[in-house]
């Protein structure tokens, strides 16, 4: 397993081979790319959006929020924040309000935003907090690799997302792990009695069967391993596809 620290980079262009950690090498080859810019129209930015998706207390925020700190220039779009007023959350025939449902969120307000990032990601970085990595003068933030994480329980789910994701991924966990996890988190507005069984779990099968023909190539990851075992999983799935992306 590649280390997030020190590990052997060799560059598919430049045959430069670099042993150190992954933001040093993309510092580096950043460099010797711009070096040769005098004869090159391509632009050196390279945006990279992934997609954390799952079931309701998968872990999905758990392994985002460590992705964010081990990933450079990273910024992140949560689904949950695009939720609508209580009062505008229609009861369904389960006799549930519709919580779990696309229509219970803003998504072209959600939308707006992920392509406020694709627009400008170095501004929507520093007006959201997050510093823009720079090792010297000379590493000029236009040429960094920069990426945006979008979590959230139905992602793919609406249309006008899709497009925008690169990598994909979605944390399974069976019905009686589910159910034990929700039973113990607070909620500001606690679960009614049977919202669960009568609305939660089945409005989830519901979405991931719509899901599965949506088509794209997800990758589901099992919610049942280790903490650590999932993020390590992602991250080096990442850290590998955006080194043979360079």
């Amino acid at each position: 397993m590649l280390s997030q620290r020190t590990s052997v980079y060799r560059d598919k262009t430049t045959s430069l081979v670099l042993i150190g950690s992954f933001e040093s090498y993309v510092f580096i080859l950043g460099v010797l790319r711009r070096l040769d810019c005098k004869t090159s129209t391509r632009s050196d930015t390279m945006k990279y959006i992934i997609g954390i998706g799952g079931v309701t207390n998968g872990g999905k925020t758990t392994l985002t929020n460590r992705l964010i700190k081990a990933l450079p220039n990273c910024c992140v779009v949560h689904q949950d924040d695009f939720f609508k007023p209580p009062d505008q959350i229609a009861v369904g025939e389960d006799g549930f309000k519709q919580w779990d449902v696309i229509t219970a969120m803003d998504m072209e307000a959600m939308v707006n935003t992920v392509k406020g990032w694709i627009e400008n990601p170095i501004k929507f970085a520093r007006s959201h907090g997050v510093q823009v990595t720079s090792a010297t003068e000379m590493d000029d933030p236009e040429s960094q690799v920069h990426i945006l994480i979008i979590e959230g329980f139905l992602l793919y789910n609406y249309k006008p997302l899709l497009e925008f994701f690169d990598k994909s991924y979605y944390i399974t966990i069976p019905y009686e792990q589910c159910k034990l996890r929700r039973s113990t988190r607070q909620y500001t507005v606690p679960d009614p009695p049977g919202l669960f069984e009568g609305h939660v779990w089945p409005m989830y099968l519901k979405h991931r069967n719509d899901m599965e023909n949506c088509g794209l190539p997800i990758e589901y990851l099992d919610g049942l391993k280790t903490k650590d075992e999932i993020y390590n999983q992602v991250y080096e799935d990442i850290h590998n596809t955006l080194l043979n992306r360079l």
